[in-house]
């Protein structure tokens, strides 16, 4: 059987993905790493990635903002309005974010679509079998989500997040958990839908909050527990070992398999 291939997203130094492409060197995620992908150009951890010999790209976010609030056609690839139109009714973070403000929204969606247009293209030449998030900044629309998953019971995306999901989504989930006064907190790997940080959850690790814990103490106890969760997870999807179903009030969820 031919071994899998992951690709992964970063938009910073990318001490994920250090830890998974260390888990795939020493054989335990069974898996290559194809490439390594930033959306923006300083992203310190393409150089890391580099020295490692993986292949790396970037999108630059910022920059394809800019064009398309220029309408540059002769430098771009813009979607239509039917297509900005389809895919903005699915992508369910885009209309809370914008609630009301349906010229928001859809400027919003373009610029997203556009940005994903070419990560897509990159991906094409890689031929991957998981895109993985690691400590990717950029919230996925239903335009990239529904050209990498291979159906609604099959997907392909995997994200980390720094909270106990379905609690603390968003970006700042080490802090929002310790602004909240819990006494316990953790982190996610969950498969990407359409909302904000709510996909099929594969694992979760918790963590007490100790009474002398601030933000960054805490933070750093939980990268540490994201290192050892990443992989674990990632490696059970290698092994054919998550499945998704359907779960409670037509949420999805994910049921680990049994190793034959």
């Amino acid at each position: 059987m031919a071994r899998k291939r992951i690709g992964i997203m970063i938009s910073g130094s990318g001490t994920n993905m250090q830890a998974i492409v260390r888990a795939c060197e020493v054989g335990y995620i069974d898996a290559d790493i194809a490439f390594v992908g930033a959306d923006n150009v300083d992203a310190s951890g393409l150089i890391w990635a580099q020295n490692q010999d993986i292949p790396t790209f970037v999108v630059d976010y910022a920059n394809v903002c800019r064009l398309v609030e220029l309408r540059s056609q002769d430098e771009i690839w813009l979607p239509d309005a039917d297509i900005v139109a389809n895919v903005l009714d699915d992508s369910l973070f885009v209309r809370k974010w914008f609630e009301g403000n349906s010229y928001k929204q859809q400027e919003y969606i373009r610029y997203k679509m556009v940005a994903e247009h070419y990560i897509l293209e990159k991906i094409k030449e890689y031929d991957v079998d998981l895109l993985v998030l690691a400590g990717f900044m950029q919230v996925c629309t239903a335009y990239l989500i529904d050209a990498v998953n291979k159906g609604e019971y099959d997907p392909r995306i995997m994200n980390i997040h720094p909270a106990l999901l379905p609690s603390f989504p968003g970006v700042d989930g080490y802090g929002d958990t310790i602004r909240y006064g819990c006494k316990v907190g953790g982190c996610t790997v969950h498969f990407v839908d359409y909302g904000e940080d709510t996909g099929p959850i594969i694992g979760q690790l918790d963590i007490p909050i100790l009474p002398d814990d601030d933000i960054e103490s805490f933070r750093k106890k939980g990268l540490e527990q994201e290192y050892k969760l990443f992989p674990e997870c990632i490696q059970l999807f290698v092994e054919n070992r998550l499945k998704v179903v359907d779960g409670l009030d037509d949420r999805r969820i994910v049921k680990i398999l049994q190793e034959d």
